[in-house]
């Protein structure tokens, strides 16, 4: 359902006092918002999102072992090959020693699952702090028994948060995407164990999620079409 999107300026000025919390440096006054006074704000069908949570947890466990043949059963299963990126789809079909090298995002691919796991109420905040919290593969299909996605979407019962504050939150990782860039570059010291690049998975995770509606908004665009050098 789409909404009117909160008042841009007034979000931007709660997550720079968050940075501001956080020792981190602030972007400068011209640093670009996100949406526009009078915008609307909307998420993705909460199949898309489950279905990408569940693609993103199968290309994570294929990091660490499971088989081609078990990653793509269970995806096809779940009706999800067809949803799959044109990379994902090369890693997870390789030979059962699939090169990580080449997809180095893929073993950092908890924390977009984090991202949208908040999303789905799956998890109850996203820590700018810490890494994505043990548990977290507690909330995720169970894949070494075979748990299907149907029977996953029944016990963990998603429920979307409401876009405005997911708008907020896009904003804020956005600001926090900035940030700690500038503090790796400047070698300030970090508020806590999360670093540039699982940052910048949370931000991937959000911006494919939320969808902005104005004159000025491009249509929404694919996972591997989100620019993260914005």
């Amino acid at each position: 359902m789409t909404v009117p999107a909160p008042d841009p300026h007034r979000v931007r000025a709660a997550s720079i006092e968050t940075l501001r919390q956080l020792d981190l440096p602030s972007p400068p006054p011209q640093f670009r918002l996100l949406w526009q006074p009078g915008d609307r704000v909307e998420l993705r069908p909460p199949s898309e999102i489950e279905g990408r949570a569940a693609i993103l947890n199968v290309v994570y466990a294929r990091c660490y072992g499971m088989p081609s043949q078990a990653a793509m059963s269970w995806l096809l299963d779940a009706h999800l090959l067809d949803h799959l990126t044109k990379p994902e789809w090369s890693f997870l079909a390789a030979e059962d020693s699939p090169d990580v090298v080449q997809h180095p995002s893929f073993t950092l691919h908890l924390e977009a699952i984090y991202a949208l796991a908040w999303l789905l109420g799956l998890v109850p905040e996203i820590d700018p702090r810490e890494p994505a919290p043990s548990e977290l593969i507690e909330k995720l299909p169970h894949l070494p028994s075979k748990e299907s996605f149907s029977d996953w979407r029944t016990r963990a019962n998603p429920t979307l948060a409401p876009a405005s504050e997911a708008a907020a939150a896009l904003d804020l990782i956005y600001c926090l995407d900035w940030a700690y860039l500038e503090a790796e570059r400047r070698r300030i010291r970090l508020p806590g164990l999360v670093h540039s690049k699982l940052i910048a998975q949370r931000r991937w995770a959000l911006a494919w999620s939320v969808i902005f509606r104005g004159p000025y908004q491009e249509p929404p665009r694919g996972w591997e079409e989100i620019d993260l050098d914005v």
